[in-house]
């Protein structure tokens, strides 16, 4: 696949399509785990945050790829084995909605295929569309390894998935009970706490009047769901609060119920809150329900699982949604006089993550894993060092989350995932627990019923690290590869996945299941807003691939990914960088024009030139530091530093420098040149392969005599001690110095670029030697007439001046300049400057403006001021310059 030459525009599309080809036909990232397994300290591995069947590519998903795939990449260079686990999700409840949906379209519902056919219809929407996001992922370059694409419920993890949930139940650590959980009514499944998203509400606090049974006065309750009251099987006061105190022990009587509930006195109610007295409903609040088995309390359910008013309500009021009866409920209370006060109230509202429909507390029978001794464990091995979470900001958050953990309800009322392994025998009503299907009880009876339940999808994925990689039978991969190296993802997902896979890895593996978590940051909008499709601020990251290249989308993300800190991303910003392989593929085809092959082998030695001497220490220095950003995961900077080196001193100072050589007769000084040229072009595309893969991987393969086709496991370039050279960065300092000086004055004074100056320069001793030396390179890129050096140059009047090192510097400007006409005709800019800036100034000080008008015509209006006061700052400055020479 090598090219003898570059296009003269690089075209992304062909040169990412005939790579990613060919890195799949010749598995290119394939490693041997038989072998690996022999040499485990030399192995690296990570394992994709499985995205879900049912998803497409967005920034944050393009942000987590790029981060890892640079980690992969970088390793191979450094001789790692490296295997990069690829996979998708099953998603339970995402991928059962969209399927739902497209039936209803079809004017059916799941109940009307029953369960197998509609599961064989999920795995037929999984094999059409299923693989869209893999493809996707492939766009994005990641070098995977496609041959060991796994799925969260194909028969390996399936496997693991039962082996898992069969040891925890005989361990003791699986259990089905009756509990309060969170319920989706939508849905009509449960969901785990972080499951559950919290959304602001505006809501009606109401105030609810209880009498004493004793008739001796009344308490009053605050609550913003009347609703549940008719489940109340208590009232609770604090047991310090002096206002309450005579009725503790007393009994109320429930309005529109007449039910007798006893006042309680615990620690947990909030004096200042409301009334000070809280009504308990320990059917259809989480911590109504804790008060209420430490109370020994009746739970009451009066919601059922459609979020209506059941068979305990009162008749006028079953059947009806919650949302309805709580109106009518307040009606009721109204007229009898119980409702004594209504008023706003901002509160939060409790969303399923998915629908966004408001959770019902709900009581049922669910299995639950206790997770207690496992998040001690998971907590320890973070406390201790065995897996670091970067950046350690989130280390409070991790750990507080894992001491106020709950029990995990991992039941679910779906009808796709991982069916729960548990059989209930009809006739004797033995409970088996088995990692076969049984055929029959121990009483002999084949009448089984498997439970209808399937398991949160965080149950299999919390497995993935060693589900992949074939556990629970003892593979190779598991003992090269596991634990894994490095897990790159999102906070949101602290909890959802990464705490569970800590626990499960340590109680399945007895390690953690990854050394390092790199937490990245959100993908705003340039704004630092969220990206959302409500808002119409989503930059889709195919359509950027599109129009502007993989590398470029690849860059712009790790040249913002600093650790800990949000990215504001803009297609402007993309499209900037794009400029940046643009620039890389400008000055390998201006390199491949003096690079034939048959230049010397490169040899430190004979690069005397100072030029050569500079670019080979700074190359020996960004190897160097880069390596250090991108083991540190300082990617940002891993950016920045290449993008600094490449534009700016490869580019700009290097190119410039050698031209005289590579043009000139003189064949040592060329012959150098060359091999300088091609070592340091080579070297650079081998540096930023893993941040860049397709634009370096196409010049590489152009470059002649290298190995062409190996770039993706090319070793990183070793370091050159030889190479080495301090001084040679204090002499070229002070080169680019005069030459940067020379330019300037010509800029600030508007000489024409084809106008050859005389340069003056007041020097002595080895300053003096050193410009004469280097006089050549002065000319060329100053664009240098005469150059006088001496100790005691006595400039003519009429100079422009500067000081480099010690040194004056000086440009005589008769005959250059006219500075009577420069005069009159900043003098006319600046009188047409003004006024636009005059007539921008007024617009914003009139108040009327500036607080009826759209926001975004306010801002741009400031925008224009900022603009015309600069730049009329700009030319006031070079107007005084100028002044100065006219005396």
């Amino acid at each position: 696949m090598a090219n003898e030459t570059l296009s003269k525009g690089y075209e992304p599309a062909d040169v990412e399509e005939r790579w990613l080809e060919y890195w799949k036909t010749h598995q290119s990232f394939t490693p041997d785990a038989a072998k690996a397994a022999t040499h485990v300290k030399d192995n690296y591995s990570i394992v994709i945050p499985p995205p879900n069947v049912t998803g497409a590519l967005h920034m944050g998903h393009a942000l987590n790829l790029t981060l890892q795939d640079i980690m992969c990449r970088y390793m191979r260079q450094r001789g790692k084995t490296v295997l990069w686990v690829p996979g998708t999700d099953h998603a339970g409840i995402a991928t059962q909605n969209v399927v739902e949906r497209k039936l209803l379209a079809e004017g059916k519902k799941r109940e009307d295929l029953g369960r197998e056919e509609f599961i064989n219809r999920v795995w037929e929407w999984k094999e059409d569309y299923g693989g869209r996001i893999l493809n996707q992922i492939r766009r994005m370059g990641a070098s995977v390894d496609w041959s060991r694409e796994r799925f969260t419920m194909d028969e390996g993890l399936t496997k693991a998935v039962r082996e898992v949930f069969v040891s925890l139940y005989e361990q003791g650590l699986v259990y089905r009970g009756k509990y309060i959980i969170n319920w989706c009514t939508r849905c009509h499944t449960a969901l785990a706490d972080d499951e559950v998203e919290y959304a602001p509400a505006k809501s009606t606090l109401y105030h609810l009047r209880y009498p004493l049974e004793d008739g001796s006065g009344s308490v009053t309750v605050a609550t913003v769901r009347p609703e549940t009251m008719l489940g109340d099987t208590a009232v609770a006061v604090h047991p310090e609060d002096e206002r309450y105190q005579s009725m503790i022990g007393k009994y109320v009587i429930l309005p529109l119920v007449g039910r007798r509930i006893p006042i309680i006195a615990d620690a947990y109610v909030d004096r200042e809150f409301g009334t000070g007295c809280l009504k308990i409903t320990p059917a259809h609040d989480m911590n109504d329900w804790e008060l209420g088995r430490k109370y020994g309390l009746e739970a009451i359910g009066v919601i059922d699982d459609k979020g209506c008013m059941n068979d305990n309500a009162p008749e006028a009021y079953r059947g009806m949604s919650a949302v309805d009866c709580r109106t009518l409920i307040a009606q009721d209370l109204r007229a009898c006089g119980a409702l004594t006060a209504e008023e706003p109230y901002e509160n939060k509202v409790n969303q399923c993550y998915r629908c966004k429909t408001t959770i019902e507390p709900f009581v049922s029978e669910q299995w639950f894993v206790s997770v207690k001794p496992l998040a001690e464990k998971a907590r320890l091995a973070v406390e201790d060092g065995r897996t670091t979470i970067w950046p350690a900001q989130w280390n409070k958050t991790y750990f507080n989350w894992l001491d106020n953990i709950r029990d995990w309800c991992i039941s679910r009322q779906l009808w796709w995932g991982h069916r729960i392994p548990v059989w209930t025998c009809r006739d004797c009503g033995e409970i088996i627990v088995a990692r076969e299907d049984p055929t029959s009880c121990k009483c002999g009876s084949t009448a089984l019923s498997q439970d209808e339940d399937v398991l949160d999808t965080w149950f299999s994925s919390a497995l993935w690290p060693f589900s992949t990689m074939g556990w629970p039978e003892q593979t190779n991969e598991l003992k090269a590869f596991y634990p894994t190296s490095l897990l790159v993802t999102g906070f949101d997902i602290l909890f959802f996945w990464v705490a569970r896979m800590m626990m499960m890895g340590l109680q399945f593996m007895d390690e953690v299941p990854f050394k390092d978590v790199y937490i990245h940051a959100l993908v705003r909008d340039e704004h630092g807003k969220k990206m959302s499709k409500s808002t119409g601020n989503v930059i889709d990251p195919l359509e950027m691939i599109d129009k502007y290249g993989c590398d470029s989308l690849r860059f712009t993300l790790t040249s913002f990914a600093a650790m800990g800190r949000d990215i504001k991303l803009s297609e402007a910003r993309i499209e900037g960088y794009r400029h940046f392989i643009n620039k890389i593929w400008n000055a390998a085809r201006f390199a491949l024009m003096h690079v034939d092959g048959n230049e010397p082998e490169f040899d430190p030695k004979v690069m005397t030139a100072l030029h050569h001497k500079w670019i080979l220490h700074r190359l020996e220095m960004l190897k160097n530091e880069h390596a250090a950003q991108i083991e540190g995961y300082r990617f940002n900077e891993a950016a920045q530093g290449l993008y600094g080196f490449v534009w700016r001193e490869f580019c700009d100072w290097y190119l410039e420098l050698i031209k005289p050589e590579l043009y000139g007769d003189d064949p040592a000084a060329k012959a150098a040149a060359r091999s300088c040229l091609k070592h340091v072009l080579s070297e650079i595309m081998v540096i930023a392969h893993p941040v860049i893969p397709f634009v370096t991987q196409e010049i590489w393969s152009s470059i002649p005599s290298l190995d062409a086709e190996s770039l993706a496991v090319r070793p990183y370039p070793k370091a050159r001690p030889e190479c080495e050279d301090e001084a040679s960065v204090r002499d070229m300092e002070f080169l680019q110095g005069v030459i940067v000086a020379v330019r300037n004055i010509r800029s600030e004074l508007g000489v024409a670029p084809g106008v050859a100056l005389t340069v003056m320069v007041r020097a002595g001793g080895e300053d003096q030697r050193f410009l004469k030396a280097h006089e050549t390179e002065i000319a060329a890129l100053a664009r240098v007439g005469t150059l006088i050096v001496g100790a005691d140059i006595a400039p003519p009047r009429g100079c422009a001046s500067a000081v480099v090192r010690g040194c004056e510097l000086f440009v005589p400007l008769e005959g250059v300049v006219d500075f009577v006409a420069e005069l009159a005709r900043l003098d006319k800019e600046l009188g047409k400057i003004s006024k636009e800036l005059d007539f921008v100034t007024k617009k914003l000080g009139n108040e009327s403006f500036v607080s009826k008008a759209p926001e975004e015509v306010v801002a741009k209006e400031k925008a224009k001021a900022e603009g015309f006061a600069e730049k009329k700052a700009t030319l006031e400055q070079l107007r005084a310059r100028m002044q100065e020479f006219v005396g």
